[in-house]
């Protein structure tokens, strides 16, 4: 007997699924495993079969076209394929979980791909499936393109990559901002990546802040904004949240919160800083990691929105040292600041 996995399309309707099983069961073929990935075209199934030694290749695609099979894919399996879907992909997340560097090589052990490439080009509305390729868009910045000669990608197995590529994300950002703050007067400050757990300490946090600080924030209103708009601000679609906590305090109140929010190739940067903690520096430092992140993911730009009246952050956009270009509209200063992509973000990387 041999390991074998077949991929054929069926007409999505009652029976048709038998049929094709009970053609490879005339055969002595045993059905260890089977996927069923919905498609516009109809059911691709996918099977891992244990087959008697004397049928090859073209005796198990016959077997399927004899059962209404179409498209059909053969090819000789390793032991290693009777670990079922969900265990792999459990067992790939827990490595990216431990290293987010190796999301390529995770891409192209989950789908067997013929080469996975990550380019600084973000994938856009182009993100999805052809027959012999996927794109997929990274979070952080860039996209992941994936070639097959076949089988063809199924819808399933994009969701599936893309859930990874996702993952991968969100581990890097988080380790790569997670930083001790120490601030000139020796103040420290815990600076991490905001989840919705932190919903309550930034409500806190802007209830501590004066109306003319939440103000100078939301360039309107001095109220605080309703719950569900903060939590979309902590874990925004595309883009990154930084809160600063007082890692003195015995609760560790949340002191200031950084959104980096990205809309097309620009990143639009606000900053709140409870007026207690305001000119010790935090604003400054925020900026520059938001900065950081929004080079390292390939944004061409910040943008910010600032009150003419506002000199403590036009002070701080000041500090950051880059030049900028401002347009003023009435009382509403629109700063602009190029970046400049890390050298190694511009070239791709092939797994």
């Amino acid at each position: 007997m041999a390991l074998w996995r077949i991929r054929a399309t069926v007409d999505d309707r009652p029976g048709y699924l038998s049929v094709l099983t009970a053609s490879l069961a005339l055969r002595g073929v045993n059905i260890l495993t089977v996927q069923v990935h919905t498609t516009e075209l109809g059911a691709v199934d996918d099977f891992l079969v244990d087959a008697p030694d004397r049928l090859d290749e073209a005796d198990l695609l016959a077997a399927v076209e004899r059962g209404r099979g179409r498209d059909c894919w053969v090819a000789r399996s390793e032991a290693r394929g009777l670990a079922d879907q969900p265990t792999r992909v459990l067992g790939l997340a827990s490595r990216l979980v431990r290293d987010p560097d190796a999301t390529g090589e995770a891409l192209r052990a989950l789908l067997a791909a013929d080469t996975v490439t990550w380019r600084p080009v973000p994938v856009g509305a182009r993100s999805g499936i052809g027959a012999a390729t996927m794109l997929l868009a990274d979070p952080t910045g860039g996209s992941f393109e994936l070639r097959r000669a076949a089988p063809s990608f199924t819808p399933a197995e994009y969701a599936r990559a893309q859930a990874l590529v996702e993952l991968a994300a969100t581990v890097t950002r988080r380790s790569a901002d997670l930083v001790t703050l120490l601030l000139p007067d020796g103040a420290e400050l815990a600076v991490r990546p905001a989840t919705a757990d932190d919903l309550p300490g930034v409500v806190e946090l802007h209830g501590s802040c004066s109306a003319r600080s939440r103000q100078r924030r939301y360039l309107s209103a001095a109220a605080c904004p309703p719950a569900p708009r903060l939590r979309r601000l902590l874990e925004p679609a595309r883009g990154l949240t930084l809160v600063a906590t007082d890692s003195g305090g015995a609760a560790d109140p949340v002191v200031a919160m950084a959104n980096l929010l990205a809309e097309g190739d620009e990143a639009e940067v606000a900053l709140l800083v409870r007026d207690d903690w305001q000119r010790r520096g935090i604003g400054t430092a925020l900026l520059r990691r938001l900065a950081g992140h929004a080079e390292r993911a390939g944004y061409a730009a910040l943008a910010l929105h600032i009150q003419a009246e506002n000199a403590p952050m036009l002070r701080t956009l000041a500090r950051l040292g880059r030049p900028t270009r401002l347009e003023r509209d009435g009382s509403l200063l629109s700063a602009t600041v190029p970046l400049v992509a890390d050298a190694t973000a511009g070239a791709d990387r092939a797994w």
